[in-house]
């Protein structure tokens, strides 16, 4: 079998940064052509692809292609035609002159694939979902294939892309006739242009003596936004007054009236679905206010106005006035009209009346059914139209009309091929609006832009809301200009990729035909394509479905074939709904059998001689423990593991709950496996091999929650090289036992290392705990299944700890609690780590003989390992209020260590001695 670089060298930390910075770079990269939720970097993609299909001669080359890797994986060598060229020849001289076969059985969003291509291989592609796969076909497929129009003579490789021209011709034709129409209900006087409209769901006060409407603002910031000057921020909000039953605004701050004495825009009147009437202060709980929805009670009020005014930079802002009301009054008559006029000549309803999957209304869709990560349901909001508001809804299906309308004309013009193609991007466009224009869309007042439904992976209600105007410029000008700078990206790779909608369970090439496989599978319970993808999916049936009806054939996306475990997505259940439900949740074993099936396939249709990359990622073991049982199920032996960052640090799920940077990229061959393996060898080579790569890996800077994940990608590379493991009375050791034992060695080896020195073996199992804890996850909550995983690798049961001290159950998650969130008078343990927490909460009150007194009767006052415990954990946790308590009351010792020795009649050492 050949050797490859990847298994025996990876530049991690190099491809790492640029596969961060990736997040970063926006124009033209393949991200920008269409929402999808789990697109791997192209940076990572590009490097393991290569690394996967060369093979070093000797040990300086090996070093040379791992430099060589470093420099390729940067954004801009992706049109470096040079070192491209350079590459695909090695990658053809390295495959007897052949371009290799490479398959992506779950091509998403169609970045390993593009890659693929990028580097000269034969690139094939597949997808159950049929948003990805039409996504796939405008990104690797129709911009290769369609760059010059047959028929166009000025239309030459070098000279002009025909295709980009008549998407932009196109374009421009269905926004000029979508403005004609409809263009009066979005007026602006001055020279100026209206950018959107804040709205706030609505609703009535519940005290009698009140009834004054509350809209619902969870804070009424405009502008946060700072200026080139960092000491200077622009500040503008909304102040909501009473005017008889109604709630007026008016814009104060920057530029308008100053912000009132005893106002804090950041205080809203709602937080956690508990409102507040501005006017009388009455308080609406949760179950109140999602019965007013259900009732229909509730409706949206315009607060203000975002404005562009020509010649002049940045937006400004006015309230809401009487001629801004009748305009939205006026769209939502034209929309009956329209609606009703468009059902008789397409024959069909032109707003989207599909269910959004949900637990209560499972019976409308046959129970064959994922659930979407969402609470909207809970507010009356159950089918995809509810999304929008009547003149967003209009602005949606006037641009659907109107593509229609374009692809009738372009056939008098082109042959059918061609036409279907260019009226595919304008179907794209038609999707990246309603990302913008629904009602699901947020301010940031930060920027002060209008963001996407998808910034989020999931629908989660907004209680005020962005209405978008489709005519100004980050309208539908802007979402062309995002395709068109894609089309042209994609378009500098010349070959196309072969893309087909097919399940991975079940693939339609013969045995041994690939040589290569890379992909990125579901992630357990991670994120739902299926269900989540409902909302293009029912846009681009009726814009573009009639042109592809082997993909929108169905009411929605199909979901019996999605590989996902779904249990763990349900939100807003009560206990009873749960156990009626629970029989229709695809479970973690069938998530398990469907994804084994997929490796068994990828095994099946992968040469002998050749390789898979696997990428995973996901933070519980539960996944896995799913992903490794399914690799060992498959035939497959993982050879190599790297763990790449991949994500953005401050992306938003990182904010709350521990998330991971890296994914593991894992190396897979169809070599043999050893018949069985005793445990307490492979004990022992695990446990070396473990170390091995965990001093690699903490050298390369990898750390926290992803130094957990890359040790259990480490050791698949032990363990799978066995059909079976067993214990000395011949009794098969389970995953769940292997990444116990795992986590073990990790723990220990982790809590050496933050405290540098050996002083792991003199603290206690809780102190442990807590200095792993705050270097993994710092201040996020963590799953209760994992927080008992990492408690059981220093010895600890949670069960027994948690809501007694430091470690607090938050329902299904575990927070540790930092000094500042603990009651002084409460700590009162002996144990070291909240002697720690009693002295830093003491200095800080500046009680310094209470803190001295503490320190003597604790005996940790003359100890190292309790001063070298406080460095460490603020080390771990830089940046936090924690951490700078930390570090003050270390920086006091000088002057205390007098004071202690005085106190400390036992004649201990002297403190920080």
């Amino acid at each position: 079998m050949k050797r490859r670089l990847i298994g025996e060298a990876f530049p991690v930390k190099e491809v790492g940064a640029e596969s961060s910075r990736e997040k970063s770079i926006r124009h033209g990269h393949i991200s920008t052509l269409h929402v999808w939720w789990a697109r791997k970097p192209l940076a990572s993609s590009r490097a393991t692809i290569y690394a996967s299909l060369v093979t070093p001669k000797n040990a300086k080359e090996r070093d040379e292609k791992k430099s060589l890797i470093a420099k390729l994986s940067k954004w801009e060598s992706a049109e470096d035609r040079t070192l491209i060229d350079k590459i695909r020849r090695e990658i053809l001289d390295n495959n007897d002159g052949v371009p290799p076969k490479v398959l992506d059985p779950f091509g998403g969003g169609g970045s390993i694939p593009l890659e693929s291509l990028r580097l000269g291989c034969e690139t094939y592609s597949s997808d159950i979902n049929p948003v990805a796969v039409l996504i796939q076909k405008c990104a690797i497929e129709y911009p290769q294939k369609f760059r010059v129009r047959k028929g166009n003579r000025l239309a030459t490789k070098d000279r002009q892309n025909s295709l980009l021209a008549d998407i932009k011709r196109w374009s421009d034709w269905v926004y000029d006739e979508a403005f004609k129409e409809i263009g009066k209900f979005y007026f602006e006087a001055n020279n100026s242009i209206s950018v959107g409209y804040i709205t706030a769901r609505t609703v009535t006060c519940h005290n009698p003596k009140c009834g004054v409407e509350i809209p619902l603002m969870h804070n009424y910031w405009l502008s946060k936004k700072r200026n080139n000057d960092p000491n200077k921020t622009r500040k503008i909000a909304v102040y909501p007054y009473v005017d008889g039953k109604k709630i007026r605004f008016k814009i104060i701050g920057t530029g308008y009236e100053r912000i009132p004495n005893g106002f804090n825009p950041q205080n809203g009147n709602i937080a956690k679905a508990t409102a507040v009437c501005i006017a009388c202060g009455t308080v609406m709980n949760p179950k109140t206010l999602k019965d007013v929805f259900w009732r229909k009670e509730s409706w949206d009020k315009q607060v203000a106005v975002i404005v562009s005014t020509k010649g002049r930079s940045g937006k400004t802002y006015r309230p809401v006035d009487d001629s801004d009301m009748e305009l939205f009054r006026s769209a939502a008559a034209y929309l009956n009209a329209k609606k009703e006029t468009m059902s008789k000549k397409f024959k069909y309803d032109p707003v989207p009346d599909e269910i959004i999957p949900t637990p209560e209304n499972e019976e409308h869709t046959q129970g064959n059914s994922t659930w979407v990560n969402t609470n909207v349901h809970l507010y009356k909001m159950t089918k995809w139209r509810d999304l929008f508001n009547s003149r967003q809804t209009l602005a949606m299906i006037v641009f659907l009309e109107k593509i229609r309308l374009a692809h009738q004309l372009m056939l008098d013009e082109y042959d059918a091929e061609y036409a279907k193609i260019v009226t595919t991007y304008l179907g794209i466009m038609l999707d990246r609006l309603a990302d913008k224009s629904s009602n699901l869309a947020r301010y940031n007042n930060t920027r002060e832009n209008i963001e996407g439904v998808f910034n989020r992976q999931g629908l989660s209600i907004t209680w005020y809301y962005a209405e978008l105007n489709p005519f100004a410029n980050n309208g539908w000008k802007n979402m062309q200009d995002w395709v068109v700078q894609t089309v042209d990206h994609c378009s500098q790779v010349p070959e196309s990729a072969k893309i087909i909608q097919e399940s991975s369970m079940s693939l339609s090439y013969q045995d041994n035909y690939f040589d290569a496989v890379f992909t990125d599978p579901p992630y357990y319970d991670n994120i739902h394509y299926s269900s989540i993808s409902d909302f293009f999916y029912v846009w681009l049936k009726r814009s573009v479905g009639h042109l592809y009806p082997e993909l929108f054939s169905t009411p929605l996306t199909p979901k019996s074939d999605e590989a996902v475990e779904t249990l763990t997505l349900v939100r807003g259940l009560d206990k009873k709904l749960a156990k009626r439900s629970i029989k229709s949740i695809k479970d973690k074993d069938n998530f398990e059998h469907m994804l084994s099936r997929c490796f068994i396939e990828i095994h099946r249709v992968l040469k002998q001689d050749g390789i898979a990359v696997i990428v995973y990622s996901h933070k519980s073991t539960e996944g896995w423990e799913t992903l490794i049982n399914s690799i060992l199920d498959s035939g497959l032996v993982i050879t190599g593991a790297w763990p790449i960052n991949t994500e953005m640090k401050a992306r938003m799920t990182a904010k709350e709950t521990a998330a991971l940077s890296s994914s593991i990229y894992m190396v897979a061959r169809k070599t043999a496996r050893e018949e069985i393996g005793f445990y307490r060898d492979v004990k022992k080579g695990l446990s070396k091999h473990v170390r091995t790569k965990l001093k690699d890996l903490w050298g390369q800077g990898i750390s926290g929650a992803d130094f957990f994940i890359s040790a259990i990608g480490a050791s698949i590379e032990v363990f799978g090289k066995y059909d079976k493991v067993v214990d000395d009375n011949g009794e098969p050791i389970t995953t769940p036992r292997l990444l116990e034992d795992i986590r073990k060695i990790v723990t220990e080896f982790a809590v050496n290392q933050v405290l540098d020195g050996g002083f792991g073996s003199q603290i206690s199992q809780m102190t442990r705990f807590y200095v792993l804890w705050r270097w993994a996850y710092g201040n996020s909550k963590v799953p209760f299944d994992d927080a008992l995983k990492m408690a059981q690798g220093v010895g600890i049961s949670i069960e027994q700890q948690y809501n007694r001290g430091f470690i607090k159950k938050d329902k299904e998650f575990i927070r540790v609690l930092d000094p500042t969130n603990r009651d002084i008078d409460k700590v009162d343990s002996r144990e070291m780590i909240d002697v720690l927490h009693k002295a830093v909460l003491l200095w800080k009150d500046n009680r310094r003989e209470e803190m001295l007194e503490v320190l003597k009767k604790s005996g940790f006052g003359g100890s190292e390992t309790f001063f070298r415990v406080a460095q460490a954990i603020s080390e771990s946790n830089p940046g936090s209020e924690e951490s700078r308590l930390l570090d003050g009351f270390l920086s006091a010792k000088a002057s205390v260590i007098g004071d202690v020795g005085r106190v400390d009649d036992r004649g201990q050492a002297k403190l920080f001695e």
